[in-house]
């Protein structure tokens, strides 16, 4: 098991052509994530899932995010960004999506279920650029708060949401709940 500050120090070693999908994932598996590392950066709430900046800068930003039972994202792409995602206690489920129509001028978009995959501690996944929309579930059937460390290849502030139940789809505005262990101002836990 690594530290967080270990997990970063080796991203920053990482120049900008070695920064790739299988590179960050091989880097990731290798280097199971010490919880304990993280506790300055978890925060909980019953209301959303949090998302906890631990290291920004113009290449890359690493976040813990912390998952109550039953706590869903909504179905998002990470606007061709590349992420990985490390899993270092409980449980999660990925769904991904395939679209099957597109309208940008309507802001519609049909997606489809593809495939599903569940992700427990110490394992790491990447979003496949092949097929970027998907959600993540900490659903309650698996009885317990899930901690997942995320790394985007580039600071992420925008993504695409998409409604399933309207077939639409519209850029939202992403936010930080903590930075750096200190909850961000107006975020009520």
């Amino acid at each position: 098991m690594v530290s967080i500050d270990e997990i970063v120090a080796g991203l920053k070693r990482l120049d900008e052509h070695n920064f790739t999908l299988d590179n960050v994932y091989e880097f990731l598996a290798a280097n199971p994530i010490d919880t304990d590392s993280l506790s300055p950066y978890l925060f909980w709430s019953d209301k959303f899932y949090t998302r906890n900046l631990i290291h920004r800068q113009d290449s890359f930003e690493v976040m813990a995010l912390c998952w109550e039972q039953g706590q869903i994202s909504r179905v998002h792409d990470h606007a061709d960004q590349n992420c990985w995602m490390s899993v270092v206690s409980g449980t999660l489920r990925g769904q991904n999506f395939a679209v099957e129509e597109f309208d940008e001028s309507a802001g519609t978009c049909r997606l489809v279920e593809t495939s599903l995959f569940d992700i427990t501690g110490s394992n790491t996944a990447k979003v496949e650029l092949e097929e970027p929309i998907h959600q993540i579930l900490n659903l309650s059937e698996f009885g317990q708060r899930a901690i997942s460390v995320h790394v985007y290849s580039r600071p992420i502030t925008r993504c695409r949401s998409f409604c399933r139940e309207t077939d639409t789809f519209k850029d939202v505005d992403l936010f930080y709940t903590s930075v750096d262990g200190r909850l961000c101002d107006g975020i009520t836990l």
